[in-house]
């Protein structure tokens, strides 16, 4: 028997096969077609369904042994509007769409910040569906009439395998309508909202049970028609499932795009410190919680330079069959401190600021700094804000004693040793393994019996790498770095808005 888990991104759906045993048995990616999204601010969620089924398709022809059940992760706050069928009625707004703000605004000046924070465990922000859901409502009133369901893309899949509407708590998290203290819909703001209730999906556990596929479904796919769907979480929660990081006390550190830690945490932590830092509070497994410190610029600034600043010596690895991150890699000097401070702000700051204004900054250049030292400088910058994020954490009850590091990042030795002497705590390379649909099976296999718990599938599941332990001696050099990377968001903060405060000045 097999059990697959499938990731819906915002790129592309990715579904890979495991069987009882632990073993690899198949995988396949579709990337979204261009023009399926309006400037990555868009998103059709009937090709993500095709695309989602082609995977699944594709993935489930490599078997031969039966498939037992399916897990499904996504991506969170996006919403879409579901017609008397339940077919979506117009594309989703990503939480990139400027869509919202105003809406968002109306919405924390009716309910105050303070009831929102406590009672969903969000800071207000539009990115989030319910200032999404009234934007759209407002622009297309016709959308509220015809409309007889509300969903995001994970609880959209598990109803087009099952026929079940159901919506993972951590999913439900990222609505801004979701009551963490209850496990319930907030019925105050979805009014507010002009949402009717009914509409919304039941609120449902982590790794719970919709049901067997749709036999219709099971036939267009080519699979039997016993296979067990199973409500996943939200990615990035799964991805620390599927690293072994979902105890008190760890983390796993992805690092794609964007740069995301996820701890996991008891109900002993200061929460108001923590929404005061723009830390969210998502129910996890049993009573424990997770939070998510980001910074938006991770892997990008790499690419950055790749892109911009290196991308002559990029064309030439890539003519020598190279792959340029390697040579960069190979290039630092990883026995010392680039010499240089990044403010990697460089799409705006994340946590503990959410400051999309904030811009990113190099400090230190002179006439003789090396490419290479710029290159050494952006992975140190990125890192030094995660040992802010650290450091806020600690402060509000979340200690982080040890890392597990996945996505592109991971696949970058001097970057993870890099983490280790920055962040002073050993850091556990589990390589660019796709932990979102690794956490999903974990969570399928538990829900249907195959493994009694997750640790039982952790042994059998994660295969644990390299452990990068932090040298002292370079930590101590960095944290002189350290003391002034604390100061560069205040410093940029006060040049990029001087014109605007003159300006003010000046009326």
């Amino acid at each position: 028997m097999a059990i697959a888990g499938i990731d819906i991104g915002t790129t592309g759906c990715k579904c890979t096969v495991y069987d009882r045993k632990g073993r690899f048995v198949s995988e396949a990616y579709k990337e979204y077609l261009p023009g399926s999204t309006d400037e990555h601010t868009m998103m059709d969620a009937a090709m993500v369904w095709n695309d989602a089924k082609e995977v699944l398709r594709e993935a489930a022809s490599q078997l031969q042994v039966p498939l037992e059940a399916i897990g499904v992760t996504s991506f969170g706050e996006a919403p879409i509007w579901l017609d008397r069928q339940m077919k979506p009625m117009a594309p989703s707004m990503l939480y990139t769409h400027p869509g919202g703000q105003l809406q968002c605004v109306r919405l924390t000046q009716h309910f105050g910040k303070g009831y929102i924070t406590q009672t969903t465990g969000l800071n207000p922000h539009p990115m989030y569906s319910i200032s999404k859901l009234m934007y759209a409502r407002e622009q297309n009133p016709e959308l509220a009439k015809d409309c007889r369901g509300i969903c995001c893309f994970g609880d959209f899949i598990v109803y087009m395998l099952s026929g079940v509407r159901q919506m993972d708590y951590s999913l439900a998290s990222r609505t801004m309508a979701f009551d963490i203290n209850t496990l319930k819909w907030d019925e105050a703001i979805l009014e507010y909202a002009c949402i009717d209730k009914s509409w919304m999906p039941e609120p449902v556990p982590i790794g719970s049970i919709a049901g067997k596929i749709r036999s219709s479904v099971a036939e267009e796919l080519g699979i039997g028609g016993e296979v067990i769907i199973v409500s996943g979480c939200h990615d990035q929660i799964a991805a620390a499932i599927g690293t072994g990081a979902y105890r008190p006390g760890m983390a796993v550190d992805g690092t794609g795009t964007v740069e995301c830690m996820t701890p996991v945490f008891g109900r002993e932590v200061n929460r108001e410190l923590l929404y005061a830092g723009s830390y969210p509070v998502v129910p996890f497994l049993d009573d424990a919680y997770v939070t998510y410190a980001v910074s938006f610029a991770g892997g990008a600034l790499l690419k950055w330079y790749r892109d911009k600043l290196a991308y002559m010596e990029a064309a030439e690895a890539r003519k020598q069959g190279v792959n340029p991150y390697d040579v960069f890699n190979n290039r630092i000097d990883n026995s010392k401190p680039s010499g240089l401070l990044v403010l990697p702000h460089f799409t705006g700051g994340g946590t503990p600021y959410m400051d999309p204004g904030s811009k990113g900054a190099i400090f230190g250049l002179t006439a003789e700094t090396a490419s290479v030292e710029i290159y050494q400088a952006l992975m140190e910058g990125v890192t030094f804000e995660m040992a802010l994020n650290m450091e806020r954490l600690s402060a509000v009850g979340i200690q982080i004693h040890t890392l597990r590091a996945t996505g592109g990042g991971a696949l970058s030795p001097a970057w993870l040793q890099m983490k280790a002497d920055i962040l002073n705590r050993p850091v556990v390379s589990l390589g660019a393994a796709q932990s979102g649909t690794l956490g999903s099976v974990m969570l399928a296999g538990v829900a249907c019996g195959v493994y009694a718990s997750l640790q039982e599938a952790e042994s059998a599941l994660i295969k644990i790498g390299l452990t990068y332990e932090p040298d002292p001696q370079k930590h101590e050099r960095y944290q002189s770095w350290y003391r002034k990377y604390k100061k560069c968001y205040e410093a940029v903060k006060s040049v990029m808005t001087a014109d605007e405060e003159e300006k003010i000045y000046d009326t």
